[in-house]
């Protein structure tokens, strides 16, 4: 970014150097010239006012005189010849009458040009004016063009641009320096507090990029705490399966001991199968493109979701209801499933026995509202923001002997953040129970 600032600026120098040495020169000419011009009339004013110029009638008796060394003097009678000249013999001279000042002259009475000389680098300034005896008084002046004025005044231009230029260079890199500075300074501590000295322009941009450098270490940390639950949750199974497998092999079970401990192994089994469907599932929704959306019934759904669950329910002797009437929503049909049997599922698993489930789907004002609610333990208010993180659980000893796996109420969480039309809303007091509002807008 710096060499870019760096080679802008320069260049910048560069043109604006060039470009104010052309105006400079193209003012200066145009300024050359209107002295010129006017100090040309002004000598003809001063010759015509002379007698001498007005009654001319034979060349021979004219005489010059002396004449300012800078100024050519021609005097051209009606017919455009040159009766005489200070600078040059007549005798060899063309006819003038088609000369642009001449005919002016003639014409108007005055007249005026300037003819270019680019092998000499010379500019012959020319004005002329009619004598009351009809003669024409031509006078004028060389002075160097613009190319040679710029010619000349090459060795002085090219040490002042060169002097320019290094200053520019100092002052742009001063510049430069004083910009990315900030910026520099900003990327050297993203986490902490304030804007430092951050350009207004940039703030939204730097509110942004530190709302992604702390996702990006939330997220990191999150994975770290992921990778070594995961490890956790599947070292318990397998090394129980393990265990009680090599008791077997070992020929140390016998008896009914044996059946126990297959019993075990297959439940362990069981539970290492749920965890690692849950883990795959979980990954699918970090990356998922999934953008199917249908009109569903949300209603039947969880009808459907109640009914698969009885027999969970009876096995954890909780009461599980439903009501509703049909609700049209737009989602996806899987995600939903999903959703609701997690939402139930966890209801049932940490509930208390004799507790109740009420799962209800109904419409209020714009938006149609499935409510989960449970008299069961509960969630203390300094966890309720936690627990859809995975593997987070409120009472660790009491997930084991359910056989959660922790990780539903974080595919709920990913579930919901894939519908920009769904909302969830947690309520829970410890020791009355939890509900569980799933919002769908249109």
């Amino acid at each position: 970014m710096k060499r870019r600032i760096n080679i802008l600026c320069m260049i910048l120098t560069v043109i604006t150097i060039l470009e104010t040495v052309a105006l400079s020169a193209t003012v200066f000419y145009g300024v050359l010239t209107k002295e010129v011009v006017e100090d040309l009339r002004n000598s003809a004013d001063v010759m015509v006012e002379s007698d001498a110029w007005q009654m001319v009638s034979d060349p021979a008796n004219v005489h010059m005189g002396k004449t300012p060394r800078h100024l050519r003097i021609t005097l051209i009678n009606p017919d455009g010849n040159a009766v005489c000249d200070s600078d040059a013999d007549v005798r060899g001279m063309e006819n003038h009458k088609n000369r642009p000042e001449i005919a002016s002259a003639f014409s108007k009475g005055e007249g005026k040009a300037v003819r270019n000389s680019q092998t000499l680098g010379k500019s012959a300034f020319y004005y002329a004016v009619r004598l009351d005896n009809g003669y024409v008084l031509r006078i004028s002046k060389e002075v160097s063009s613009m190319t040679g004025i710029l010619l000349s005044t090459v060795p002085r231009l090219v040490v002042l641009s060169v002097l320019l230029f290094a200053a520019c260079v100092i002052l742009s890199h001063a510049l430069t320096k004083s910009i990315v500075k900030p910026i520099e300074e900003l990327a050297k501590n993203l986490e902490g507090p304030g804007m430092y000295h951050v350009y207004e322009e940039l703030e939204p941009y730097v509110t942004t990029i530190r709302a992604q450098h702390e996702d990006i270490i939330r997220n990191a940390n999150m994975r770290q705490e992921f990778t070594a639950n995961v490890s956790h949750e599947l070292k318990t199974p397998l090394t129980s399966i393990s265990g009680y497998s090599e008791l077997i092999e070992n020929g140390i079970a016998t008896g009914d001991d044996v059946q126990r401990f297959a019993r075990e192994i297959h439940k362990s089994s069981n539970r290492l199968l749920t965890l690692i469907n849950d883990i795959i599932r979980l990954s699918e929704l970090d990356v998922t493109t999934e953008d199917i959306m249908e009109e569903l019934d949300i209603c039947d759904m969880a009808a459907n979701c109640v009914e698969m669950l009885q027999m969970s329910a009876e096995k954890h002797q909780v009461q599980l209801s439903f009501s509703g009437e049909q609700q049209m929503v737009t989602a996806n049909r899987q995600m939903m499933d999903e959703l609701i049997y997690n939402l139930c599922d966890n209801a049932i698993r940490y509930n208390n026995p004799g507790g109740r489930v009420d799962v209800s789907v109904y419409r209020e004002v714009e938006r149609v509202v499935l409510e989960v609610k449970d008299n069961g333990i509960g969630i203390p208010e300094k966890d309720q923001e936690r627990i859809f993180e995975r593997f987070y659980r409120v009472d660790k000893s009491r997930s084991k002997s359910t056989g959660g796996t922790g990780l539903g109420l974080a595919i709920v969480k990913h579930i919901i953040a894939l519908h920009d039309n769904v909302k969830l809303e947690l309520r829970s007091k410890l020791g009355e129970g939890t509900t569980i509002y799933v919002y769908f807008t249109k």
